[in-house]
């Protein structure tokens, strides 16, 4: 079988590097970085597609994704969240690759009482979620051949994520104050790229119109707020502190980013489309902290 070829847009992020690791036999990323391809400027996005060579499959794992500094840097924001993955799909559509794009909860405005499917509409609170809409609509209308993929709440051994941030706060902290009216399925990164790299040759052959393109949900099984993650966090083995955790709500910290109440995605794609079945987000979640921890 020959070599299954991947050109990846992003390299030191938790789901870049999550993609990467998780590479295994008869597949090959060419992960491209920021320095190699700058995604505030489009031309040299798409000349990097369209100049790639033999690539089976464009994968975006790359986006800007402070969320709270996006409101005082919307222009970055659109620029790398909406303008890039434009160039991207553009480029790909006029290659005939296959491109898959990754996007947020956050395009939702989070106040509907149950989980969001993929055809609910979005009303996003901030400018990250808007740009990251921005960004879905025009992958979706510049590329027939694209899947856009909606994560939540992605946690990781590697990179900037809530787990990290637990974890440098109690070596410095004896009490900690999390937020406890706040609502998502968490998602392992690794997760996520599993389930890319699974389906990597079947949307390589995925003609136009195949059920497999277009917007996707996926998150592990099993809601939780952060408090219940930061509980779970302090009480592993492989964590030696055990800082007094207090729930608190949303309104304690201030944020220049609104954020909803419900992050729930629930997708009704996932299983009858690809026949997957995401695991719950806690035996995932207890992976990654003793990964993380040690």
């Amino acid at each position: 079988m020959r070599t299954f070829r991947i050109l990846q847009f992003g390299a030191t992020g938790a789901l870049a590097r999550e993609l990467l690791t998780a590479t295994g036999e008869g597949i090959e990323i060419r992960a491209r970085s920021r320095a190699e391809a700058d995604l505030t400027d489009p031309d040299t996005v798409a000349r990097a597609i369209g100049e790639a060579g033999d690539i089976d499959l464009v994968v975006n794992a790359a986006a800007y994704t402070a969320v709270d500094k996006a409101e005082s840097e919307p222009d970055l924001a659109y620029a790398v969240n909406a303008a890039a993955p434009r160039a991207m799909a553009k480029a790909c559509a006029e290659r005939g690759a296959p491109l898959v794009h990754f996007s947020t909860d956050m395009v939702f405005s989070g106040a509907k009482d149950g989980p969001y499917v993929e055809t609910d509409e979005p009303a996003p609170l901030m400018i990250y979620g808007a740009s990251k809409l921005r960004g879905e609509d025009a992958v979706l209308a510049a590329c027939d051949r694209a899947l856009v993929i909606r994560v939540s709440w992605l946690f990781s051994a590697f990179g900037q994520n809530f787990l990290q941030t637990m974890l440098r706060l109690a070596k410095t902290s004896p009490t900690l104050k999390v937020v406890d009216d706040q609502r998502a399925r968490p998602t392992a990164s690794a997760d996520v790229a599993a389930f890319v790299l699974a389906q990597a040759r079947r949307l390589a052959k995925a003609p136009a119109g195949a059920p497999e393109w277009g917007l996707l949900h996926f998150a592990n099984e099993g809601v939780a707020s952060r408090y219940d993650m930061a509980k779970e966090i302090f009480a592993h083995p492989a964590v030696r502190e055990r800082p007094q955790l207090i729930p608190v709500p949303a309104s304690e910290f201030p944020l220049p980013a609104r954020r909803g109440a419900n992050a729930v995605l629930d997708s009704v794609k996932l299983r009858p489309v690809w026949r997957a079945e995401p695991r719950a987000w806690r035996g995932a979640f207890l992976e990654t902290i003793e990964a993380a921890a040690n």
